[in-house]
């Protein structure tokens, strides 16, 4: 796999930073624009996917995210941005009292391929699709990083996300994809 070349400028990730927050405390507010500004970028015209990561104090908070552009990244950012604090089955919705402690990782994807050979996939590069089936998990490339994984762990939470067992990387009949991301 080439490397994912995208080019973020330091105004580009304040931009998305602070459309993220605006997109959130809009909704908390019910004040604010129901639509994201218009960027001058050219980055944010691009059709990517991207994910929004929210963490509070420390702790995931939200995460939600589309795997495949579709429209400009601006409009992606600022809908996952809401998916994620509001969205996420894991979590309650967020309220104002928390949005001055949240932290804002934003994940913007390249190409999802299919992976060529499981032995292949880097730590820390990587990020990885399992499908078996209806079932899907996704885990982004810095995930495994965080906790500390080695790729076979990586491989297999992977498969845990998911519902599979821990091992069906290793079954043909799951399909591995994978994919790098600009994260901010």
């Amino acid at each position: 796999m080439d490397s994912f070349r995208l080019s973020v400028s330091p105004e580009d990730k304040q931009y998305f930073k602070d459309l993220v927050r605006l997109s959130i405390s809009a909704r908390l507010s019910g004040r604010g624009p129901d639509a994201p500004p218009k960027p001058q970028s050219e980055l944010a015209a691009r059709e990517l996917g991207a994910f929004v990561t929210l963490k509070r104090l420390g702790s995931l908070r939200g995460c939600i995210g589309n795997i495949i552009g579709q429209g400009p990244l601006y409009k992606t950012v600022w809908n996952m941005a809401r998916a994620a604090a509001f969205e996420d089955p894991r979590f309650p919705p967020l309220d104002q009292s928390e949005l001055a402690d949240l932290d804002i990782e934003i994940s913007i994807l390249g190409p999802v391929l299919p992976c060529p050979n499981p032995e292949l996939v880097e730590v820390g590069r990587h990020g990885l699709i399992m499908r078996q089936g209806a079932r899907q998990g996704l885990l982004l490339p810095q995930v495994p990083v965080e906790w500390g994984w080695d790729r076979e762990q990586f491989l297999a939470q992977t498969c845990r996300k998911a519902g599979l067992p821990a091992q069906a990387w290793r079954d043909p009949a799951t399909a591995i994809f994978w994919y790098e991301a600009i994260v901010f």
